[in-house]
């Protein structure tokens, strides 16, 4: 009486169409993972270097603490010297302080500064010493009395007259500085000259020289001077009784 009924399944199409979309969100899924991991690594291995870069960093701090308390053990030998940690300077007191509008230095401040660089050089062959200081520059300051452009050239000729006590000629009996330690001044000390940027409490103790300690960054080469001309001293030009 009925006929047999026909059953259309339906969803036979998207049925046929699943394995794509599986295999599609499979293929997603595991790109994402493959990413992730990916930037996992990366992210270690950055992390790494940053962390080796910091302990190097750490290791570098130490051992040029280890140099400025060497320093500062030789600055305490000198009454009134004193090593500044935080700004790596090394004041020479009221011994080494500058009539007003005068660079010449005292035989005594002379036998003292001698005395110090020689000790000072002692250091810089250590091998914390090799390793780090890149150079001592030698500042002269000035009160903020006269000009501008008058400060600076004063300034600049009592970091010039600090020298020229360093490199003064060879005499056993002024404590000079030997011919070897010549050439090591020449090769570390560079000359600088800050006019009354850095005015103490005191006009006496503006006008001073300090001595300010540069070490190496990590990975800095240290430079080489294209002309060699160390040991050819010459004559100081300045008038000693300036």
């Amino acid at each position: 009486m009925f006929g047999n009924r026909t059953l259309i399944r339906k969803g036979t199409k998207d049925e046929s169409e699943k394995p794509f979309w599986i295999s599609y969100a499979d293929l997603m899924t595991s790109l994402m993972v493959l990413f992730l991991v990916a930037m996992s690594v990366a992210l270690l291995a950055v992390t790494k270097h940053i962390d080796e870069l910091q302990e190097r960093e750490k290791e570098r701090r130490q051992e040029i603490r280890g140099c400025l308390r060497q320093i500062e053990e030789i600055a305490n030998e000198f009454p009134g010297m004193r090593l500044d940690l935080n700004r790596y300077t090394i004041d020479f007191g009221p011994q080494a302080q500058f009539e007003r509008d005068k660079f010449s230095v005292s035989e005594t401040t002379a036998l003292r500064l001698r005395s110090f660089v020689r000790k000072l050089l002692n250091v810089t062959r250590l091998p914390c010493g090799e390793k780090w200081l890149k150079r001592v520059v030698v500042e002269g300051y000035t009160d903020p009395t006269g000009t501008y452009l008058h400060n600076v050239n004063l300034s600049l000729n009592r970091s010039h007259r600090v020298l020229c006590v360093l490199l003064g000629e060879i005499d056993a009996n002024q404590m000079a500085l030997s011919s070897q330690e010549h050439g090591e001044v020449q090769k570390l000390f560079l000359l600088g000259g800050y006019s009354s940027t850095s005015v103490r409490s005191t006009y006496e103790e503006s006008r001073r020289i300090e001595f300010k300690l540069e070490f190496l960054a990590l990975d800095e080469m240290r430079e080489v001077p294209v002309l060699e001309q160390f040991g050819n001293l010459g004559k100081c030009e300045l008038k000693s009784f300036g």
